[in-house]
């Protein structure tokens, strides 16, 4: 059953995450929140699936999920979505998804993740604006 945290209290549950967190993962969050709101202002912070940050304009760009020893980006239209810095390292496989795992002590290469969460916006923009089948 998908649960989601409306949108005007997404952003304080993110923060509290953040908070919560209180390890190198709450601090790589709040960094990849912040290059993604960089990269797009107009994006918007959903919380779903089980607390899980989610970042949208004209559709789902990517979540942000939390594990263990890692934060995942999936990016929910990722196979669509051109790569020149090859940061997807994870879902490779799938017709839709791609996502980037990124470990404690890993580089973030801030240029090439603007460079997609751009990408994911302008395809979900361009989707929305075709024409839908009848």
């Amino acid at each position: 059953m998908k649960k989601s945290v409306p949108a005007e209290s997404a952003a304080a549950s993110i923060d509290a995450k953040i908070r919560k967190l209180g390890d190198w993962r709450g601090k790589l969050l709040a960094r990849v929140r912040k290059i993604v709101h960089e990269a797009d202002p107009q994006i918007s912070e959903e919380m779903k699936w089980l607390e899980t940050p989610v970042w949208s304009h004209a559709g789902i760009v990517c979540t942000g999920e939390i594990y263990k020893s890692k934060i995942k980006l999936t990016f929910a239209k990722g196979a669509s979505l051109p790569d020149p810095a090859g940061l997807f390292n994870s879902s490779l496989d799938g017709n839709m998804r791609r996502a980037i795992d990124i470990a404690e002590g890993d580089e973030i290469d801030e240029a090439g993740l603007t460079a997609l969460i751009r990408a994911a916006v302008a395809f979900n923009l361009e989707a929305a604006d075709k024409p839908k089948s009848t």
